[in-house]
């Protein structure tokens, strides 16, 4: 990959996409291509295939799916394995189909099993059964995986994968209905603080055990891999499927919301209410590879947490958002 490539972002208006727009724009690479909705429909195979064939990309980043916390998984299982299914069929196939060099696919943590050792190894893929609130979701995903390994395996195309795990930060999506759990705590510890609230709601026991990367710090991540790492090395040298990136790291929910709490400025106490779902007890991901690879997270939690919360009072908790 060098500066004059054409790298092509799909879903660059997202959380993940945006990040890896804005760091590849401060390293120089200066042709970057975007498309926004209904511009061009990923859905939508016909449209995926034209605008290949039109623009004909030299780098493709996959950051486009449709995501959502526990609630929207458990809640709209049809379509988040038939949107991200289709997303990724679209792209990884035509990407093949029209020769570009380099395709990088992101994935989830939540492609590992629900009981898996921990930390969690690459090679852990498909040795048990999904936590079965994002089942839909994950399966997708573990699909796009091994597209792009096949079509290493049968084509020689330079498709790789990597595997986030849980992500925050500027675009974040904020919505109490749709969120993950640090945006959404983000969001009920400023607006309980505001309302002079003295309880905070957080759903599940707080026993549960997360990872987080500051989204700057995963975008810093995959330039680096699409810099330094070819499918070749993937696959036959590690003989693996794909990378995780993560910050090696990990706390209890209670934990998260304590330093939640304590950024925004909330005094009141933390209810948990354990009649809702908790989702995979821990999912610490292995980072052994990256790191051998040659990057590294540095950001802490909660300084990562304090400039995410600036974004959310800066552009996003708006009077027009709230319709005031």
């Amino acid at each position: 990959m060098d500066k004059s490539s054409k790298i092509y972002i799909a879903g660059h208006n997202g959380m993940v996409g945006s990040a890896i727009k804005r760091n590849l724009e401060q390293k120089g690479y200066s042709k970057i291509i975007t498309m926004d909705y209904p511009e061009l429909d990923l859905l939508r195979q016909s449209e995926v295939e034209s605008f290949f064939k039109e623009t004909s990309p030299d780098i493709v980043i996959d950051a486009a799916a449709k995501v959502g916390g526990i609630l929207s998984n458990n809640n709209y299982r049809a379509q988040f394995i038939y949107e991200n299914l289709m997303i990724q069929n679209n792209l990884i196939h035509n990407a093949h189909k029209y020769g570009v060099e380099k395709f990088l696919f992101l994935g989830s943590s939540c492609i590992y099993p629900k009981l898996s050792p921990q930390p969690i190894k690459e090679e852990y893929l498909l040795t048990g059964l999904l936590e079965s609130t994002n089942e839909p979701y994950a399966i997708a995903k573990i699909a796009g995986i091994k597209m792009c390994e096949s079509y290493y395996r049968q084509y020689g195309s330079n498709f790789i994968s990597v595997m986030p795990t849980n992500l925050y930060g500027p675009h974040d999506n904020f919505d109490l209905v749709t969120s993950h759990v640090l945006p959404a705590l983000i969001r009920k510890a400023h607006e309980a603080k505001y309302a002079g609230d003295k309880e905070l709601l957080i759903w599940g026991s707080g026993t549960p055990k997360r990872e987080f990367l500051y989204v700057e710090e995963l975008a810093v991540a995959c330039v680096h891999v699409l810099e330094n790492v070819n499918a070749g090395n993937l696959y036959d040298e590690f003989n693996l499927t794909h990378i995780n990136i993560g910050s090696g790291e990990e706390l209890t929910i209670r934990e998260l919301a304590k330093i939640i709490s304590d950024v925004v400025g909330f005094e009141g106490d933390m209810i948990f209410d354990s009649s809702k779902p908790d989702g995979t007890p821990q999912k610490l991901l292995d980072v052994a590879v990256i790191h051998e690879l040659g990057w590294h997270h540095k950001l802490s939690l909660s300084e990562g947490i304090n400039r995410t919360y600036r974004w959310f009072l800066e552009k996003f908790y708006t009077q027009e958002y709230l319709g005031k």
